[in-house]
């Protein structure tokens, strides 16, 4: 019988996340401090985040060692198993070789506790006693909760209102794990009452609930801020993806990939996969490796975004990023892949994508269901929203070789299940998802608002 699974033993957890910033051809620009424009220093950060982490934020060191205490809570559910898809391959009747890293497979049924376990753990080394953090589709929201109460910490989460509304066993999970869940906006922060005052009826983005959990936070000196992607430091904890699927290829007779395709939101769960293989690129080696993010056409920060300065939330409350941007006050729309809903994407993606290292595509929601459908009906797995716009990539790719004839090797990272997503499963069977997609003339009007803004 051919192998389907491409697995790792405890052992071979790794015992370092990989920092991209060591191998950059270029250094990254800094964050700046929005009033004086300069960049900002460890001191900025501290009421935040603790020195561990902002110690990661800025490292240059390429290997990181993972605290065995997060190592061994990794081993609840690490490493997770690449798949070879060969009944994908054979419905497509493609001549690539697929291959998908199942990240559903963590007690909260995504990638995001790699990242959640880890901000726990120095947080808690550092006397924190509560951390507070934004949502989208409530995954990040519920691998926070579920780290929280492994080190004994209380968890705010701010959830955003539309995805509160459309996914409310997801609100049942944060609390199942201890976490406490508002919607947001809210009438609970300042930030929260000045978005409703202006629209009652807020569907709310990511933007708005980061605003929201950094004010909370600063509110309190127990209590640090956690964000679920976008940081260089959510990144690196990400790395660990790409790391074991690395060896697993290695094992499965394959060298590297071809082709490397992630589904983008704000960067940590296609950094976390394709950081490990771009690095074989930015150390010369020979082999082109091509590296692709897919993101939604409703809010496709890599492929329409400008590449500037611009806050990290949607009131101005955190120093200015260097990304691609459509505006920090954009909401957009009521999409169901709530957790891509982000109007800029992570620093170290965005540097990468400038400096034309990778790659990006957009996708419309109606074709990355569809896409969703035809792998749960051939690999078994029903995919989270998000997850659907990497399969829809990776269905591209093997596509195109079907018409070339070549024998590339197709690598992504299937980040979530979906489990608590069959309602947007039940609009579409029902032809009820509407087709949305951010125009020039919506990011015109949006940078109206960064003028004055540093620029890159």
């Amino acid at each position: 019988m051919q192998a389907t699974k491409i697995l790792l033993s405890d052992a071979e957890i790794p015992t370092r996340w990989y920092n991209i910033q060591a191998d950059l051809k270029t250094p990254m620009p800094p964050p700046l401090h929005p009033g004086t424009k300069e960049p900002v220093g460890p001191e900025a950060l501290a009421p935040l985040f603790p020195m561990a982490l902002i110690e990661q934020e800025v490292s240059q060191e390429r290997w990181i060692e993972i605290p065995d205490e997060v190592r061994s809570l990794y081993a609840l559910w690490r490493p997770s198993p690449l798949y070879r898809a060969r009944r994908l391959e054979k419905v497509l009747d493609t001549t690539a070789r697929i291959y998908y890293k199942w990240e559903g497979v963590s007690p909260t049924g995504s990638h995001k506790p790699n990242t959640a376990v880890a901000q726990a753990y120095y947080n808690k080394q550092e006397g924190i006693k509560r951390l507070t953090t934004e949502t989208g589709a409530g995954q990040w929201g519920t691998a926070l909760s579920f780290a929280c109460q492994f080190f004994g910490l209380e968890c705010q989460v701010y959830m955003v209102r539309v995805s509160f509304e459309q996914k409310p066993y997801r609100k049942a999970v944060m609390e199942l794990y201890g976490g406490k869940v508002l919607p947001s906006p809210s009438p609970q922060t300042a930030a929260g009452r000045k978005i409703l005052a202006a629209d009652l009826d807020s569907p709310g983005s990511l933007g708005i609930a980061i605003s929201e959990a950094v004010e909370d936070a600063a509110s309190r000196e127990d209590t640090h801020y956690a964000l679920g992607s976008v940081l260089n430091h959510v990144l690196l904890h990400q790395s660990i993806i790409g790391l074991e699927a690395e060896a697993q290829l290695q094992k499965a007779g394959e060298a590297l990939p071809d082709v490397v395709v992630g589904c983008f939101g704000g960067g940590s769960n296609f950094a976390g996969f394709a950081f490990p293989f771009l690095r074989h690129r930015l150390i010369g080696d020979k082999r082109d490796i091509r590296v692709v993010a897919c993101e939604p056409a409703s809010c496709p920060s890599l492929t329409k975004g400008e590449y500037r300065y611009d806050f990290g939330d949607a009131v101005g409350m955190t120093p200015l990023l260097p990304m691609h941007t459509l505006g920090h006050g954009f909401v957009p729309a009521k999409i169901h892949a709530g957790g891509l809903r982000y109007h800029g994407a992570a620093p170290l993606v965005s540097h990468v994508l400038h400096a034309r290292e990778i790659e990006a595509v957009a996708y419309h929601q109606l074709e990355c269901f569809d896409s969703g459908v035809l792998f749960a009906r051939s690999e078994g797995i029903v995919p989270a929203p998000e997850a659907t716009h990497v399969i829809k990539g990776a269905i591209d790719e093997a596509l195109r070789c079907r018409e070339s004839g070549e024998e590339k090797v197709i690598a992504f990272n299937l980040c979530g299940h979906g489990h608590f997503d069959m309602g947007a499963y039940q609009a579409y069977f029902a032809g009820q998802l509407q087709q949305h997609e951010f125009t020039d003339q919506m990011l015109e009007e949006n940078m109206k608002q960064l003028a004055g803004m540093p620029t890159l």
